[in-house]
């Protein structure tokens, strides 16, 4: 099974690839709070694709993104697919939600009818030009329409040429367990901190059958609550935390590829010998 942690920019891509994990993931949830809003179905095609080109060419390892509904019928979904496709981007997810869309995780999700979900998803798969570019069937209905349900949806989703099953949010372990057991092809596993899913230990999740487990809002939320201790020290002690004096810019920089580029400097600079300047 492969695990891919959620990226909402270049950064929290690059750190998941420093840190060895094969696949990026890139949240529909942080990017919608990466341009300051909730995950109400308020990100557009555009925004979403941009966001996943930039996280495409920060780091050398495959990225999944979100493609929420598909950003309407048909035509919308070829479009989706052709859009994200183009970026670099390595596969996406489409789910059976009514637009506008909301978190998997939240209540009061509307579905759409199973055939024009269908539809969507077999437009998804004949859009794409690579053959390896992979498109994730998700459904919501588990909330409104029960799990058996849900199970229907994702066998029917593969059928019509999808390459992965995603059922959202099942809600008892043994949902989980049986998801695998009962879906007739590979299934993603979605870990929210908090949500309605179980927790589950991913060594377990493996043994149960899944290929793919998605961890959207791990880095998000590290993120938000490590921004929280350092303004709360800064607004106290009139310091910054002395942890974050350790390094000097340039050794940030080295994260993100500062040695590539003084390396092209050096290579076609004319007349001078380029040195960095170690602030």
């Amino acid at each position: 099974m492969h695990i891919a942690p959620g990226a909402y920019d270049g950064i929290t891509a690059r750190i998941i690839e420093q840190a060895g994990f094969p696949l990026v993931y890139m949240t529909g949830a942080g990017t919608s709070a990466s341009l300051g809003y909730p995950d109400y179905g308020l990100i557009t095609m555009t925004e979403m694709v941009e966001n996943a080109g930039v996280l495409a060419r920060s780091v050398s390892i495959p990225l999944i993104s979100d493609a929420d509904t598909g950003y309407g019928n048909e035509l919308n979904v070829t479009r989706a697919v052709r859009e994200f496709e183009s970026r670099g981007v390595a596969g996406i997810h489409i789910e059976d939600q009514a637009s506008p869309k909301r978190c998997g995780h939240l209540d009061g999700k509307e579905i759409e009818p199973l055939e024009r979900y269908l539809s969507k998803i077999r437009a998804a798969c004949a859009a794409r030009s690579d053959p390896d570019f992979v498109i994730i069937a998700r459904t919501d209905c588990r909330a409104s329409m029960g799990f058996e349900e849900a199970v229907v949806r994702a066998n029917a989703a593969l059928s019509e040429g999808a390459d992965v099953a995603f059922i959202e949010a099942p809600q008892t372990m043994s949902e989980v367990a049986s998801i695998p057991e009962r879906v007739e092809g590979p299934c993603l596993l979605n870990i929210v901190q908090g949500g309605k899913t179980p927790v589950i230990d991913l060594r377990d999740a493996e043994k149960m059958g899944y290929k793919l487990a998605i961890l959207p809002g791990v880095l998000l939320r590290a993120a938000v609550k490590a921004f929280d201790a350092v303004l709360e020290s800064v607004k106290a002690q009139h310091l910054v935390p002395d942890e974050l004096n350790r390094s000097s810019p340039h050794q940030s920089f080295q994260r993100f590829g500062a040695d590539e580029w003084d390396e092209i400097r050096a290579r076609f600079a004319v007349g001078e010998k380029p040195t960095v300047q170690q602030l």
